[in-house]
């Protein structure tokens, strides 16, 4: 894993040095503070914001290239963050809490004898709040054309009612012999429009809950273990997949990218820091996991007095995301910094 962590890391690094952004000088927070102590629950971007005005740019200030830094998780809570602008470029460094009293420094005093205790190991500080896409993570999202006709679909339900509740029996067909035992429940897919065109661009499969294979045949058995909306006849099934919360290396994109907002998790008008959203640019755009983009709130038109024809003002910068799934033309990102409401058809840009 630290191998792996290391590759990443020096990945994002080659990134931005080729896309130009190392040349430009890291801009402190205005009230950046010369020492934080970590508690639990903070963020490596949180940690990075309180320095940095950008603070998707933390691999930098971090310096991730040096021998010190390997991996991301290496912070925990009780750690000491410390500004040092000793070289002339500011670099932040850890250090640890030492002695009796709650000093923190470089030298322990001197020990004496006496009963200790020490806690179990502290979880590592995260890149973000991982809870908020792991939903996400472990959930087709973006599937087909034809939506999800192929795969197997609820037929019947318990005593034959309407909908099904946690616990209740549903019928399936379409389920083939050994499959797993674990399974999503989806309704059929909905159309995500083109903010511009309103046509098509991807058909999003919404999750409705998840089910248990309990015996096999045609049809097969399942059990409800989770219900988040209506589940009855017509609904479809994909097996669910596992998958671990990476930790995220933020980088602008290889690419000029020009995209806007699409929807909004839960269907809801406007979005804030930790929503998820997604965006009509994906990997034939050029945008990769752990890419950070720009949100501008989308500029209003206006008539010109003198000729009287339409003009777009230009868009404010009102937050940020981290993009943390991909397909070809829909990319899903949490929202890390917002400024004001997020709206659908606000534009994504580089950051």
């Amino acid at each position: 894993m630290k191998n792996f962590s290391t590759r990443v890391l020096g990945a994002a690094l080659t990134l931005l040095l080729s896309t130009g952004v190392l040349a430009q000088p890291l801009e402190l927070a205005r009230d950046a503070p010369d020492q934080y102590v970590v508690v639990r629950g903070d963020t490596l971007w949180d940690i990075s914001a309180k320095f940095l005005q950008k603070p998707w740019r933390w691999p930098e200030i971090w310096q991730l290239n040096r021998e010190q830094i390997r991996d991301p998780h290496w912070i925990y809570p009780g750690d000491v963050v410390y500004l040092d602008n000793s070289s002339g470029t500011p670099r932040l460094r850890l250090g640890k809490p030492m002695g009796r009293g709650g000093a923190y420094g470089e030298r322990a005093e001197r020990a004496r004898p006496e009963v200790r205790s020490e806690a179990l190991p502290a979880t590592a500080v995260p890149t973000i709040d991982g809870q908020a896409i792991a939903p996400f993570l472990n959930r087709p999202l973006i599937v087909d054309e034809q939506g999800l006709q192929s795969h197997p679909r609820i037929i019947a339900t318990q005593d034959g009612r309407v909908y099904l509740s946690r616990g209740e029996l549903a019928y399936a067909r379409g389920i083939p012999d050994g499959a797993g035992a674990d399974w999503h429940v989806y309704r059929p897919a909905r159309a995500l429009l083109d903010p511009d065109t309103r046509k098509p661009i991807a058909w999003e499969a919404q999750f409705v809950g998840s089910a248990r294979l309990e015996r096999d045949g045609d049809p097969a058995t399942l059990r409800m273990q989770a219900v988040s909306e209506e589940v009855g006849p017509g609904d479809r099934l994909m097996p669910a997949e596992r998958q671990d919360i990476p930790n995220y290396v933020p980088s602008p994109p290889q690419s000029d990218v020009e995209g806007r907002i699409v929807s909004i998790h839960r269907g809801v008008a406007q979005a804030g820091r930790n929503s998820v959203v997604a965006v009509n640019v994906g990997a034939s755009q050029g945008v990769a996991v752990g890419n950070v983009l720009g949100i501008k709130e989308r500029g209003r038109l206006v008539r010109d007095p003198e000729t009287r024809k339409e003009v777009r003002l230009p868009g404010e910068p009102i937050g940020h995301l981290l993009v943390f799934r991909v397909f070809d033309k829909i990319a899903y990102g949490l929202i890390t910094a917002a400024s004001r409401d997020i709206s659908i058809g606000d534009d994504v840009t580089n950051p």
